[in-house]
């Protein structure tokens, strides 16, 4: 669940207003700038787990300093862009920390079209290949992909690393910013091990309900 949400007593309040519907948050830009990053330490104080999306790139020794202060916050995730310098920084850093790493291969809001406009001479599905195997071969715990790159993830990276997939809509809802999305449903069959979900439940009329609501179409794909 994305508390993307612009305040710490907005979260707050929207955790409390859940309840035991949610048990994995995921903090974001939008929050951890507006002074949400003790709620990290909070929640995992309280049991649940929580993932800091931060998509940290810079020099190999800045990531690596930010990764260890992110892993004594208690976080179990936390995000860096899939080029090979930021990986092994934040691999290292993290080592024996128990805080996972995830590689954002390419961002579920690009196409061909935006990749070739910034300069990148390959399109979507050849560069999430390309920064997969370079991930894996650098000991990275995931990756986050579109739904629609799980399959052929796994058949690259087997099943070792997990697969975190942005871009999650039910049927029928507003695509938004997204241009590479999946039913929650459908993203669970294509191999998704975690989908992450947030305007959905954010601006939902009863944001537990519609969590409830996504967690039975899960448990229905996971044959459960």
């Amino acid at each position: 669940m994305a508390l993307d949400l612009p305040a710490l007593d907005a979260a707050e309040a929207m955790v409390a207003r859940l309840g035991d519907s949610v048990t994995f948050y995921k903090i974001g830009y939008q929050l951890a700038y507006a002074g949400g990053l003790p709620l990290v330490r909070q929640l995992a104080n309280a049991g649940k787990k929580v993932f800091v999306d931060l998509k940290l790139h810079d020099i190999g020794n800045t990531v690596a300093r930010g990764v260890e202060s992110v892993a004594k916050l208690g976080a179990t995730f936390l995000t860096v862009h899939a080029y090979p310098q930021t990986m092994r920084a934040a691999v290292e850093a993290a080592r024996g920390s128990g805080l996972k790493i995830l590689a954002v291969t390419v961002l579920t809001s690009y196409d061909d079209g935006d990749l070739h406009a910034a300069g990148y001479r390959l399109g979507v599905s050849d560069l999430v290949e390309a920064r997969a195997q370079q991930a894996q071969v650098l000991g990275v715990d995931g990756l986050v992909c579109s739904a629609e790159e799980a399959a052929s993830l796994h058949r690259i990276v087997g099943h070792r690393m997990v697969l975190v997939t942005p871009g999650i809509r039910p049927a029928g809802a507003a695509v938004g910013d997204q241009k590479r999305i999946m039913t929650p449903g459908r993203a669970i069959a294509a191999g998704a091990d975690y989908l992450v979900v947030g305007r959905p439940v954010l601006e939902a009329a009863d944001p537990k309900a519609a969590a409830d609501a996504m967690r039975a179409e899960i448990l229905q794909a996971l044959g459960k």
